[in-house]
């Protein structure tokens, strides 16, 4: 039998009969429920192959479903040797700032709504192409509480004293 009708079910069509000479002999019976025997040996265990692969991926997949007006990081795939976002190499950004989600598009799709620096990429994203912004406000500056010089620069002053040891040498 050959490999495309083992693996696929169906006969492979060649444009000259090889198959018709053994037809007539009593031998052939034999030969083919061997091989029909192998065939659905080798279906079974390709069916058992593709069931563990399933499961294997399907471990990975996580349902996101996100809101409209919900904040999320898109991700920037690293490339080597090329510049992206300004960044080249290991410090190039694996997620670049929070965007609002403007709609749902199909099933796994989501339109954002993109600085005008990223004009120029499309502003629909697959939802693997997206994570969940947990924003804590602790965290994010306020530009308006920070004085800054001529140079764009400012003195860091500290909050409080967490904690006070003397040592003695």
């Amino acid at each position: 039998m050959a490999p495309l009708e083992a693996l696929y079910g169906r006969r492979c069509r060649y444009p000259i009969g090889l198959f018709d000479v053994f037809e007539g002999r009593p031998w052939v019976t034999d030969i083919l429920r061997e091989s029909l025997y192998k065939v659905k040996f080798i279906q079974e265990k390709l069916l058992a192959a593709q069931n563990r692969q399933k499961e294997y991926a399907d471990r990975k997949v996580r349902d996101f479903d996100f809101m409209e007006g919900e904040q999320v990081l898109l991700k920037v795939s690293p490339m080597k040797g090329v510049m992206r976002l300004g960044k080249r190499g290991k410090h190039s950004p694996r997620y670049i700032s929070p965007f609002e989600v403007l709609k749902r598009v199909g099933e796994v799709a989501y339109g954002l709504a993109l600085t005008p620096g990223l004009s120029g990429l499309h502003l629909v994203f697959h939802v693997s192409m997206l994570k969940k912004y947990n924003g804590d406000e602790n965290y994010i500056i306020r530009w308006d509480s920070v004085l800054l010089d001529e140079n764009l620069s400012y003195e860091e002053e500290p909050v409080a004293i967490l904690d006070r040891e003397v040592r003695k040498l």
